[in-house]
């Protein structure tokens, strides 16, 4: 939980992974605080394109709108009640420190909230014929193809389920009987599964306008990925940023395979060999908040990139998450095989 500024964004991103507490604090060589990191600090590192592997001196030391703020500290021995006053402030974390000033311990919200703070309903989008993936697709639907020795989805469901999520709701429409007959009702995964039937393909968002109406957040994921995303760290970047709308994003490089020549006119400028772009791309995780929508025509087909735009020209806050977890899109035959490769190679460590 301790780290000095000669370590890197990275070791500090295993650190707090590790530790299962959100927070890593930064200390001196005589263990003095001079900063805490979060799960959320480090994703708007990502998103600020700071490289993982910069120090955290270095971090430190950049320009306000990326640097860490001195947090607040409490004295080692200060009554559960100042504590909770204190987190009440929008802390979820409080070192305290000792009479020389020095890390002693850590209190946390979890020790005065005896409920973990309840993770949304979610929604699988299930519905598409995943052509790409012919022939594998011609007699199963995308989310039913293995990865080990069970279908895709139900390694989204059991990451759901393990991250607090306890009803989904699963949009079919191709093949949909293969989805409805393996998972049921979700009992035996955990989870209570209810059904979005699509009777003509609605799109990426378009299955949204069958929902009941719901009046808290909604965590929206693409039955066609593989990932380990950590969905209570995207609900409290989402709730802090007081967002509309969160969209999870993965950094994707594209390697131009030629000799860049920059003009101006006929004047050759500037070379570049091979140089790399990078990009974040949609990663096919969602939080929507209920106001979103309104922005759902029912039974009219609507893609996630539309409900989007709509959200953006009427000024609504979206935000994006960067995903520095393992993800990989099942999109094509290739993309399947990686994925499968990688699972067995988690599964031998």
């Amino acid at each position: 939980m301790l780290l000095g500024t000669r370590q890197t964004l990275r070791e500090a991103m295993e650190c707090l992974n590790a530790n299962a507490k959100g927070v890593v604090l930064v200390v001196d060589g005589n263990r003095r605080l001079l900063c805490t990191i979060t799960d959320g600090d480090l994703r708007r590192a990502i998103l600020d394109r700071i490289s993982q592997d910069t120090t955290i001196a270095d971090w430190m030391t950049r320009s306000a709108s990326t640097k860490p703020i001195r947090p607040i500290t409490a004295p080692v021995g200060t009554g559960p009640d100042e504590l909770a006053r204190l987190m009440r402030g929008g802390y979820h974390h409080i070192p305290l420190i000792d009479k020389d000033g020095r890390v002693a311990d850590l209190a946390m919200m979890s020790d005065f909230v005896t409920e973990a703070e309840a993770m949304p309903r979610a929604v699988v989008m299930a519905g598409g014929r995943g052509t790409r993936l012919r022939p594998l697709t011609a007699e199963l639907p995308k989310p039913m193809l293995k990865i080990g020795n069970k279908p895709l989805m139900e390694h989204i469901i059991t990451g759901l389920r393990d991250a607090g999520v306890n009803e989904v709701r699963i949009s079919t429409h191709y093949k949909a009987e293969a989805i409805t007959n393996y998972f049921g009702d979700g009992q035996r995964f955990g989870v209570k599964i209810d059904y979005l039937k699509e009777d003509n393909p609605l799109g990426t968002a378009g299955a949204l306008g069958l929902l009941p109406a719901w009046d808290s957040t909604l965590l929206v994921i693409n039955g066609d990925i593989l990932t380990d995303i950590n969905h209570r760290a995207m609900l409290t970047f989402h709730r802090e940023n007081n967002a509309m709308m969160t969209v999870g994003v993965r950094q994707y490089e594209f390697e131009v395979p030629y000799g860049v020549v920059h003009t101006q006119g006929i004047a050759v400028k500037r070379f570049e060999e091979k140089p790399t772009s990078q990009f974040f791309v949609n990663a096919g995780i969602y939080l929507l908040e209920p106001e979103v929508v309104n922005h759902v025509v029912p039974d009219k087909r609507c893609d996630m990139s539309d409900l989007i735009r709509r959200l953006l020209a009427t000024d609504a806050l979206v935000v994006s998450f960067p995903i520095s977890e393992s993800w990989i899109d099942i999109g094509h035959l290739q993309n399947y095989e990686e994925a499968r490769e990688a699972f067995a190679r988690k599964e031998t460590g």
